[in-house]
């Protein structure tokens, strides 16, 4: 972060501290108001902070943190179903697309639940040899063991490292054949024995739902998800075989992402239709590991199946979280849906994306979750 949004961030911290001292109680319902799930194909309502119950000093706070940050690229607040922050920065605008990273793996997580749902793959515990013919992928006795859910749950096995978000992904994304790339990894966990982060395999799921639904991944993507969510305006970065990238490759609006929040914090259901599989939402943003992690504002997380989960002792969030900033992040019991894209290119030669994700996380937490309770 540099020195002026240190600054300011800063500032905002006392007013946020201010606001909060200043109250002998919480700002607004200390619990969510009921609201019927919202059409999530309409156009957005729109509302301020103040209308639905947030602290509007703490959140125009954060708002000018985050426009302190250079990188920042999109904020925005949806509270009981309105969108009540929609902040641009840089040149973005509302109809601007974010490359958001590794956001697409909980969108590939849920094309995974859709593919189950309509019969294309029997189970998550299918094993990925079932799906992947000799001439998709060659796989060996011991990847012919590795199931759907172990690839939900980063658990494959392969012998990878994408630590600092770089690692083995550089090496991958620049490869001649990007599955058999990963295959050519030998297994050095049992499958199903321990968490290791891999965006390749993750991208070997989405070539599984293809090879399985009969659609390519966008085609399935925008007929079973995007259009009954209103959305239309999706790219997909192509990578080798006709294949495009399931691991970190897509490209949405903000706007968008956050129709894509509020179809999980609405469980799945968009106005009285049900698009995703009943137990699907509680399953994926539930806590699959007995480990917990600490990052920045971001306490005690987890994995669940392709998003990350936060729990504390009285409540508990959900993100997609891509590369340098992107966030879709999602707190039930407040009715809340935070949206953060940044510009991450070439981060790598700033020192790693780890200052602008926590950066950005401190907005996101300190703040704007902050304004809601």
């Amino acid at each position: 972060m540099s020195r002026r949004a240190r600054a300011l961030w800063g500032l905002a911290l006392l007013v946020i501290g201010a606001c909060a001292d200043a109250s002998t109680g919480p700002v607004g319902p200390t619990a969510p108001p009921p609201f019927a799930p919202i059409e999530l194909s309409a156009p957005w309502v729109e509302a301020t902070p103040a209308q639905v119950g947030m602290n509007a000093a703490v959140v125009n706070a954060a708002v000018g943190a985050a426009s302190a940050i250079p990188r920042f690229r999109s904020l925005l607040v949806v509270k009981d179903g309105r969108l009540v922050v929609e902040e641009y920065f840089g040149g973005r605008t509302r109809q601007s697309l974010h490359d958001v990273r590794s956001v697409t793996k909980s969108i590939v997580g849920t094309l995974a639940a859709l593919a189950v749902e309509e019969g294309h793959i029997s189970s998550l515990d299918d094993r990925i040899e079932d799906y992947l013919a000799p001439g998709v992928a060659t796989l060996d006795i011991e990847q012919g063991l590795i199931t759907v859910r172990h690839l939900l749950t980063m658990t494959s096995g392969f012998q990878w490292d994408e630590s600092g978000g770089i690692g083995d992904y550089g090496l991958w994304i620049r490869s001649d054949d990007h599955i058999e790339t990963l295959l050519d990894r030998p297994i050095v966990n049992p499958p199903g024995s321990g968490f290791v982060y891999n965006s390749a395999a993750v991208h070997l799921l989405g070539v599984l739902i293809e090879e399985a639904v009969g659609e390519t991944l966008g085609a399935f993507a925008n007929r079973a998800l995007f259009a009954p969510l209103g959305i239309d305006d999706v790219q997909w970065e192509p990578l080798t075989r006709g294949y495009v990238n399931g691991g970190s490759g897509i490209d949405l609006t903000a706007r968008d992402l956050a129709r894509f929040g509020q179809l999980y914090l609405q469980e799945g259901v968009s106005g009285t239709t049900r698009l995703l599989p009943e137990s699907w939402v509680g399953s994926a943003t539930s806590p699959q590991f007995g480990w917990r992690s600490s990052y920045g504002a971001l306490d005690r997380y987890t994995y669940g199946y392709l998003w990350w989960v936060s729990e504390s002792e009285t409540e508990r969030a959900y993100l997609a979280w891509g590369y340098g900033g992107q966030f879709v992040y999602v707190v039930p019991s407040l009715n809340l849906v935070v949206v953060a894209t940044t510009d991450w290119k070439l981060l790598s030669a700033e020192g790693g994306p780890a200052s602008l994700e926590q950066s950005v996380l401190g907005v996101l937490i300190e703040g704007i979750h902050r304004a809601a309770r």
